[in-house]
């Protein structure tokens, strides 16, 4: 990596960039597409009115989702853009948007019951560092709700010119590789399910060891409980 890379800072740059066009693609993925499973999925492990961090939270519309279902949500991004749409198109008294970085999250320790964070570990330089953040900001037996991109997600080309030495944003980390790290770091995996392309249905994967489950997947979608 050379000297005058800050990884952080081309994140934030690359988010800025694309936040107009995340802003007209978040709601039909949300909504329809490949993230309609997970407010289901938090509903079943998370009670109503529990107060819920989104970090990485785009342009505010999973938050949004999150705050219709019932629960305080405060939104975190890296993009200032991405925060400026969350808080013009979306604000309320139980849904709050504030520039951050997971590597140093802006809030107390054992601040928050329930976390969500889908395709955020894999956009830092370093997924232990952003891990132990969550932990720190969780209180003791909370719940966080985090979505991992699998090896068949199309975002993973962004991590592909690593090949040739250059830098890039996107780390390597798998499905498999995170739910590890967790178990190592003081969390239990409750759940977890799939999220797949067009061409494999639920009956390619059901008898299917969960190795082989994560091989395929677009997204995979874990619920983790802290013990420690």
């Amino acid at each position: 990596m050379t000297e005058s890379f800050e990884w952080h800072v081309e994140a934030e740059r690359k988010w800025n960039e694309r936040a107009e066009f995340w802003n007209a693609n978040s709601q039909n993925m949300w909504d329809e597409g490949s993230r309609k499973t997970i407010i289901p999925f938090m509903k079943r492990y998370l009670k109503e009115g529990t107060h819920i961090a989104d970090i990485g939270c785009g342009d505010g519309y999973g938050s949004f989702k999150l705050n219709q279902a019932g629960f305080a949500v405060t939104g975190l991004d890296i993009s200032p853009e991405m925060v400026e749409l969350a808080k013009n198109n979306l604000e309320n008294e139980q849904l709050t948007f504030m520039q951050g970085d997971l590597a140093g999250l802006p809030f107390e320790s054992n601040q928050f019951n329930g976390i969500m964070a889908i395709n955020s570990l894999e956009w830092v330089e370093h997924p232990y560092v952003a891990l132990k953040e969550l932990k720190r900001v969780t209180k003791p037996g909370g719940r966080l709700c985090v979505g991992v991109l699998g090896p068949t997600a199309h975002p993973r080309e962004n991590s592909y010119l690593r090949l040739y030495g250059e830098d890039v944003i996107c780390n390597t980390m798998m499905p498999w590789e995170f739910e590890k790290m967790a178990r190592e770091n003081g969390f239990n995996i409750l759940d977890g399910h799939g999220v797949y392309k067009r061409g494999v249905s639920p009956k390619h994967v059901a008898d299917l060891p969960k190795e082989l489950e994560q091989s395929l997947s677009f997204l995979w979608v874990s619920m983790l409980e802290l013990v420690e």
